[in-house]
């Protein structure tokens, strides 16, 4: 009894180490910021699908929630934080929709079944990254108004980024499915 009980405390241990860490990747890869055209591009949406990918949705949905929750309490994670404000004045601006539109992506790269051919997968996380986007237009929509060029600003500046990340992770989602064993 002692010893699954120990095996259980084990296993709940790593999960929260995870998720720190997890969280802690989100928030550098929202801090580094790489020139790519036409905007500079962050590696966020990379880590959104790649947790999901990784640890299921279950962990990833998990430390996804803990990033937001962190912005939210004031923490200076987000991207553009602390120059453009923190907290939840920061989490409920431009920006929010597709924040929460990474909770959903997260849970939809963990969730679907990656193991099928590259064209497959690839289709897959064309869809898990979109979900973020649809979030991020709608809200952008509710927040500008939808008589502004909402695509043209909150998605095609992002489209090339997007396809190259994809193209990454198509390549490594066999290799990252294989780790799930190892929580």
């Amino acid at each position: 009894m002692e010893i699954a009980e120990s095996i259980k405390n084990q296993k709940i241990l790593k999960y929260i180490i995870i998720v720190l860490l997890g969280s802690l990747a989100l928030t550098i890869s929202a801090k580094i910021k790489i020139p790519f055209y036409p905007v500079p591009m962050t590696m966020q949406t990379f880590i959104v699908l790649f947790l999901g990918i990784t640890f299921g949705y279950k962990i990833g949905v998990a430390t996804v929630g803990l990033y937001l929750f962190e912005g939210i309490l004031g923490l200076p994670v987000f991207s553009n934080s602390p120059e453009k404000g923190v907290g939840l004045i920061y989490f409920t601006g431009p920006t929010m929709g597709y924040l929460i539109g990474f909770l959903f992506a997260t849970f939809f790269a963990g969730y679907i079944n990656l193991n099928k051919n590259v064209f497959i997968i690839f289709i897959k996380l064309i869809a898990s990254v979109s979900i973020i986007y649809l979030f991020g237009v709608i809200w952008l929509g509710i927040l500008i108004g939808w008589d502004k060029p909402i695509i043209q600003l909150g998605v095609t500046p992002f489209l090339l980024a997007e396809l190259f990340k994809i193209l990454i992770l198509t390549l490594l989602t066999k290799k990252l499915i294989g780790l799930k064993k190892f929580i």
